[in-house]
Formats: structure tokens, sequence, C-alpha cells
């Protein structure tokens, strides 16, 4: 029992000669800092003691071979602020891109003032036609709601006929809905003569540019 023993233990002997030379050869780090209160740090980790402060890497020989150390404050803005200034110019590029894109397309559309000007009393014309449109199922919309109103008139001593009753809903909510339509027809208006005098602007631009 003892023989088996001491063979179990020569056999490790000559398993750790044999590994000594990887040993040797393994890379030895150490990392040095010095924390909040002074103190210094020798660790083979990173140590936390210095999370956020200027560590140095250390070889074998004692010698610094890295060193690192958080940004400041004033690196970080300065940081934040480049990132910010090349957003803002590539959205400026961009924003360039999109006004040649519609430079050239004003161009292709339009080959004069006058068609510009064509363009807008056809737009025009739409507006104003759906406008009367609208209305007219305004005023049909209101004289149906007299009408409702007059019927009313026979149910004042028993109660209204639910039929009735959702049929004066119903003529409330179309006259609400259609003059709403109505007003935003209205607006539409400005908003066309606002869009063609831009486009004619723009095109006398381009246009005097070229000569």
């Amino acid at each position: 029992m003892g023989w088996l023993t001491m063979r179990n233990q020569v056999a490790i002997f000559l398993l750790l000669c044999a590994a000594a030379p990887a040993l040797a050869q393994a890379p030895q780090r150490m990392y040095k800092c010095v924390d909040a209160r002074g103190k210094t740090y020798y660790t083979q980790v990173p140590p936390r003691e210095c999370l956020g402060r200027e560590t140095q890497e250390l070889n074998k020989s004692g010698v610094v071979v890295k060193s690192e150390r958080p940004p400041t404050a004033a690196e970080i803005q300065a940081k934040e602020a480049e990132k910010k200034k090349k957003a803002d110019e590539a959205e400026k590029a961009e924003k360039g891109k999109d006004e040649r894109r519609k430079d050239l397309a004003l161009l292709n559309t339009y080959s004069s003032e006058k068609d510009i000007e064509d363009a807008r009393v056809r737009a025009l014309k739409e507006a104003q036609d759906a406008i009367a449109s609208t209305e007219k199922t305004i005023t049909g919309a209101q004289k149906r709601q007299k009408e409702l109103e007059a019927e009313k008139e026979f149910y004042t001593k028993k109660p209204l006929p639910n039929k009735l009753k959702q049929e004066i809903s119903n003529v409330e909510t179309e006259i609400k809905n259609q003059n709403a339509l109505l007003d935003a027809k209205k607006e539409e208006i400005a908003k066309i003569n606002a869009k063609y005098d831009e486009d004619k602007r723009r095109y006398v631009a381009l246009t005097a540019a070229k000569k």
C-alpha cells in the first residue's frame, strides 16, 4: 500500500516538472493603481477599488506597458459635442440633398410661371367644388333636422319613439361632421395658395440662376 502511495507521488512530481516550463512561459501581468484615499494596489486583475481611476498594467519586470484612465467630464463633454456636430452636419447634408430633389422635381413639373398659375387655378377649383358640395349636404341635413323637430312636437306628452330619437341624433352628428369638413376645406384654400406661391418663388429663383 505504501509502495502505491510512493508511486503516485512520483507520478505527480513528474507531471509538475513537465508543466513547469509552460508555467514559466505564461505571461505574468500585474496591475497597479491608487485609490481615492491614496492607497496603492498591486493585483493580478484590475482592482475594483480603483474603478474609475487610472490603472497601470505592468509586465513581470515591473515596467508599465499600458496605462488606462476614465475620461474626464470635460473630455466626455467634448466627445458629445463632436458627436452632435457630426450629426448636425449629416442632417444638413441630407437636407441639402432633399432640397435638390425638390428643386429638380419642380423644374420637371413646370415649364413656365403660367404653368404654376394654371395648376393653382385647377387646385382652387377642386377645393371650391368640394366646399359647395359640403355646404349642400349641410343644407339638406339642416332641412331634415327641422322636419324631425316638427315631428317631435307630436310627442310632447308621450315617450319619443326610439327610431325618431335615433334619427334626430344621426342628423345632429352629420351636421357636426360636415361643418368640421367645411372648415377644413376652407383652410385648404389658404394652404393651396401658400403652396403655389412658394413653388412660383422657387421656380423664378432657379430659372433666374440658369440665365
